[in-house]
């Protein structure tokens, strides 16, 4: 049981990795749509050619990379779980992603089912009628040239798993003599052609039975209206300490789960993938569906991450002990500053979600109000951070279609509650956050810049200790052999703002945005790539 958990963790983190790229090219791409709408750069700037052909050629590289999720999220599942030999999992992956859309393709057309004959027209004249000839088409999609189900991240995530799995058992394979060229690592290749097409196989038959129990979950949601956005914003929150927020995120962003739209005949499923593909493709998706995507998005994280976590920070900082006062100012000023510009808020969040459960489910239910007020109040903010960047480039340039002045009302009126609130549970309660601490507890004191990484290793037990490091956003996460070596106050010499062991072999360690510098500086120290 404790090593599911713990490949649910990695697995979470793996998940990391394309959603970070497509966060970067979604504020490129809201930044292009916004330079295209003459509303907001006038008719002369959008009659200009040099300028408009550079605007349209971002916008075909950010449409490009979210056309391909599939692909990205298969490749990053394999290396997030691959034991060894990460390189090779990921080119199995690319493989296996191929060779099972290779087998959905063959099963589709022994059934007669091609792009001919899918499109709404050929349906219509098979006597189906318009909507349900729209609806049926869209089930289908041309993935890297291959005509296939409309599966998509998760088509990539289950290719992804299931090639992991054949790599973590044949990466070591030995074959006889004759043949041992094609063994080890050149085995696994091999063997994901011959599985993966077979569970294309299986996938195509049993896929319209899994897709109308995930459309009929998404249909569930999509009725709930703004009580599934509270719902969502709530559970996001509670789950920032396991790492598992990941998923549910992910869920929601590329399944039917988070809304579905069609645009040219293709089915778009997922919050973020509408978002998207509104930004790509203007005026071909409804803004009302839109709207009942990013419901799901960076709007409800706008007045909790910019207005309500820095009063949080504030009153922590406010609470503090006197002779502890600028240490802890020096904190919670990073973790405002992170919070209110980025949308990043581990650092802030990890000074009291440990320390106090009420602050934690307070700080939850308060976020899933937010999203559920900002559905209400109709905005329609995408992409996934939620901080001044995402408000400026997807809520102001947007335009008032986007209704982005309530994320500053709720926010203004969110930075007495929080700051109050936070205030009042720490006193009355006497919670121990940073600068209250008990006094034979104290902050250890910072261990040198130049001292930080050889004092890390130690605190996770030594070299021999440590069997894997890596990061997300905010987190070194790492596998030790031994957790009763790893040393919490070591480790918070070295500037983290807390520990959390995850599973009997994995712990998080927070730092913050800094963490990938913190990461390199470790591997290199532990001579790891």
């Amino acid at each position: 049981m404790k090593n599911l958990a713990s490949q649910i963790h990695a697995f979470g983190k793996a998940l990391m990795m394309p959603i970070s790229v497509i966060a970067a090219a979604g504020i490129f791409l809201g930044l292009a749509a916004a330079m295209q709408n003459p509303a907001i750069t006038g008719d002369a700037f959008a009659n200009l050619q040099v300028p408009q052909l550079i605007i349209g050629f971002i916008r075909k590289v950010a449409g490009a990379l979210f056309a391909n999720l599939p692909l990205f999220f298969a490749v990053a599942s394999a290396i997030g779980l691959a034991k060894a030999e990460k390189p090779t999992a990921a080119f199995a992956a690319v493989i296996g992603y191929i060779a099972m859309n290779v087998g959905i393709n063959s099963t589709l057309a022994s059934k007669g089912l091609t792009a001919a004959t899918t499109t709404p027209e050929a349906l219509q004249k098979a006597g189906m009628d318009q909507t349900a000839a729209m609806m049926t088409s869209a089930e289908y999609i041309d993935m890297l040239g291959i005509f296939t189900y409309n599966m998509s991240v998760l088509g990539g995530v289950i290719a992804g798993l299931i090639t992991v799995v054949l790599h973590n058992r044949f990466y070591t394979q030995q074959l006889p003599t004759a043949i041992s060229f094609f063994g080890g690592r050149r085995f696994v290749p091999i063997v994901t052609v011959v599985v993966l097409p077979l569970v294309g196989v299986l996938l195509a038959l049993i896929w319209p039975t899994i897709g109308a129990g995930i459309a009929w979950v998404g249909l569930m949601i999509g009725k709930s209206g703004q009580y599934g956005a509270f719902l969502l914003g709530t559970s996001e929150r509670l789950l920032i300490p396991t790492g598992l927020h990941h998923i549910l995120n992910e869920t929601v962003r590329f399944t039917p789960i988070g809304g579905m739209a069609t645009v040219d005949g293709q089915s778009i499923v997922g919050a973020l993938n509408i978002f998207n593909t509104s930004l790509t493709h203007p005026g071909a998706i409804p803004d009302d569906t839109v709207r009942g995507a990013t419901q799901f998005l960076a709007q409800g994280k706008i007045p909790v991450m910019m207005f309500g976590l820095p009063a949080a920070a504030l009153a922590i900082y406010h609470t503090a002990r006197p002779e502890h006062k600028q240490r802890v100012k020096a904190l919670v000023l990073a973790g405002a500053l992170t919070s209110f510009t980025t949308g990043i808020t581990e650092p802030l969040e990890f000074c009291f979600i440990f320390v106090s459960p009420v602050l934690y489910i307070l700080h939850a239910l308060l976020t899933g109000l937010s999203f559920m007020l900002m559905s209400m109040l109709h905005l329609m903010i995408g992409n996934v951070q939620g901080g001044a960047i995402d408000l400026v480039v997807f809520g102001i340039l947007g335009g008032s279609k986007t209704h982005w002045w309530w994320t500053i009302v709720l926010g203004v009126i969110y930075v007495p509650i929080y700051y109050y609130g936070f205030r009042f549970v720490i006193t009355r309660m006497r919670i121990e956050t940073p600068g209250r601490e008990s006094d034979e507890e104290h902050k250890p004191e910072q261990v040198a810049a130049d001292e930080r990484t050889k004092v890390i290793i130690s605190g996770l037990g030594g070299e021999a200790n440590i069997e894997d490091v890596d990061c997300c956003f905010t987190r070194l996460r790492v596998r030790v052999k031994q957790m009763n070596e790893v040393v919490d106050q070591t480790l918070l010499t070295t500037g983290a703002n807390g520990i959390n062991r995850v599973s009997e072999h994995d712990v998080q360690v927070i730092y913050g945005p800094q963490v990938e510098k913190i990461a390199n500086d470790v591997k290199s120290a532990l001579g790891v790539a």
